[in-house]
């Protein structure tokens, strides 16, 4: 079943045609649930309220739901103290299918009827099982006649189906669902950034990044490596707990001082398996898939997530990936902070990029 045929799924990049009130959003993920609301002050928009609930281990597997009652509960909690009835949530990154192609026709309709004769040889995904959805982002040439560019993204209906359970079991209404990828660029970059960037999401399990070419995905992949396992490193060497761990690598990062040549060993032998991974796939971009004149090089890297400020990451990872790196600020398209002080401090807003980003979507939707 596709996107256009569902009618409990609003399209990934389609924008509403009314604006939804209030501005929520929700990102569901394997490590739990973030909820932010906002709302419209005098001088734009500004955040109401936020909430977390986070996950033991196990109840995500692979991106798949196993313990549905743990998300449901975790939903219904965030929801309440978020005062959120309704809200736009996220598919996981690590499901995702982006995709490219050329197609003919005359408008979003046609394209899509063209696609689904052969979504089967874009995505690993039978086309009867597959909900998809695409946006034009230029020009191209078919069979000798003039066609369209469209980038497209495709989720296995049966996720899209999971996921919409466990929000309707914890009443609480879906109003859009969309890649995670999508709401976190809206969320970092403002509505006239066109340049081509590098999000880099560092998690706790994993860390996830995206090459966005003006404001839509075009890649996308998930390195199973996170913030945890530098946090496990610092437990090792120390021989402290978890919570003391976190703390440590808070406050030295990967900084080098006197005195600390073990403790960053012990870091950047964890670390270095992050940036190699991430130079590899941006090596690719900025070598092979540009030249052919379809792409842009990336100029700059966005870091966000959870274990994205860890002190020094930004100038470690600049060092190797040879452009300029910082860390992202998801209130980039609320009010400007000459109007409002956010209650959510700075370090732990870089986990709610997602959240903010869907929240945002009725506001700032990708338009085609």
């Amino acid at each position: 079943m596709s996107l256009l045929s569902s009618e409990r799924f609003r399209a990934a990049f389609a924008p509403p045609r009314y604006l939804a009130l209030p501005f929520s959003g929700t990102d569901l993920s394997a490590s739990g649930v973030k909820a932010v609301s906002l709302s419209q002050g005098a001088h734009g928009l500004v955040l109401e309220s936020y909430a977390e609930a986070r996950f033991p281990g196990g109840v995500f597997v692979n991106g798949d739901i196993i313990e549905h009652d743990v998300v449901i509960e975790a939903l219904g909690v965030a929801a309440r103290a978020a005062g959120i009835s309704s809200t736009n949530a996220a598919l996981p990154e690590p499901k995702s299918y982006l995709f490219e192609a050329v197609v003919s026709g005359e408008n979003k309709r046609e394209w899509r009827t063209a696609l689904e004769q052969h979504l089967d040889e874009l995505v690993p995904l039978d086309p009867r099982e597959a909900a998809f959805d695409i946006v034009k982002v230029g020009n191209g040439e078919r069979g000798g006649r003039s066609a369209v560019r469209v980038a497209g993204v495709a989720f296995a209906q049966r996720l899209v189906d999971d996921t919409l359970s466990v929000f309707d079991q914890a009443r609480i209404g879906v109003r859009a669902l969309e890649g995670e990828t999508f709401a976190m660029a809206r969320a970092l970059l403002s509505s006239s950034d066109d340049s081509t960037v590098l999000i880099i999401d560092v998690g706790k399990t994993t860390t996830k990044m995206s090459i966005v070419e003006e404001r839509i995905p075009r890649f996308a992949t998930t390195i199973d490596i996170g913030g945890h396992a530098l946090t496990l490193a610092v437990q090792k060497h120390f021989g402290v707990t978890e919570e003391e761990a976190r703390r440590v690598k808070a406050e030295h990062g990967i900084v080098p001082e006197s005195g600390n040549e073990d403790y960053l060993a012990a870091m950047l032998s964890t670390m270095s398996a992050i940036r190699d991974e991430i130079s590899s796939r941006l090596e690719y971009w900025q070598n092979k898939a540009f030249p052919s004149g379809t792409h842009k090089p990336v100029a700059h890297a966005i870091l966000a997530g959870g274990n994205a400020s860890v002190r020094g990451f930004p100038e470690y990872l600049e060092e190797a990936l040879h452009i300029p790196v910082r860390l992202g600020d998801v209130f980039t398209n609320l009010a400007s902070r000459n109007y409002w002080i956010p209650q959510l401090d700075y370090t732990e807003s870089l986990a709610y990029a997602t959240a903010i980003g869907l929240a945002l979507r009725d506001v700032h939707p990708y338009a085609p």
